[in-house]
């Protein structure tokens, strides 16, 4: 059960803290950036109440949200190439200077997502995958973000 609640938590964290620092964003790249993790974090959100029971198992909706975030994991490394901050961005500057392995965990997130929305069956496949997700996720945001 832990494994299911760290992720979930991790995840609601993050969404309430993008959605506090995307108020004064001026800088457009940084705001598509935050803009994507924060459509991340819904969908992660998504399966993490399916996988609590506070939200009915829907293989369809779970499979949606799931190649969704591996959609925008895929897409993170372009939206990073840019080497712009702003105040209320939460990415580190180190994003740029290991920006090889930054990619590598992007695409470790969008393998972990694309697999749980091409196998899921069950509401067990659901904890599986989404632990796999918030596994990467952690990763990343333990390295490039505040």
């Amino acid at each position: 059960m832990t494994r299911i609640i760290l992720p979930v938590v991790v995840a609601s964290l993050c969404l309430a803290t993008w959605a506090a620092a995307h108020s004064g964003v001026k800088n457009l790249n940084v705001l598509e950036r935050m803009e994507a993790m924060k459509v991340t974090q819904e969908n992660t959100k998504v399966l993490g109440a399916m996988a609590k029971g506070e939200r009915a198992f829907d293989i369809e909706e779970a499979q949606a949200a799931a190649a969704e975030i591996a959609r925008l994991a895929r897409k993170t490394p372009a939206l990073f190439e840019a080497q712009e901050m702003d105040a209320n961005s939460e990415a580190l500057p180190v994003i740029w200077e290991q920006f090889d392995d930054f990619t590598g965990k992007s695409l470790a997130l969008q393998a972990a997502a694309k697999t749980l929305s091409i196998s899921i069956e069950t509401e067990a496949d659901l904890r599986a995958g989404l632990g796999r997700i918030g596994a990467a996720c952690k990763a990343c945001h333990k390295v490039y973000r505040k």
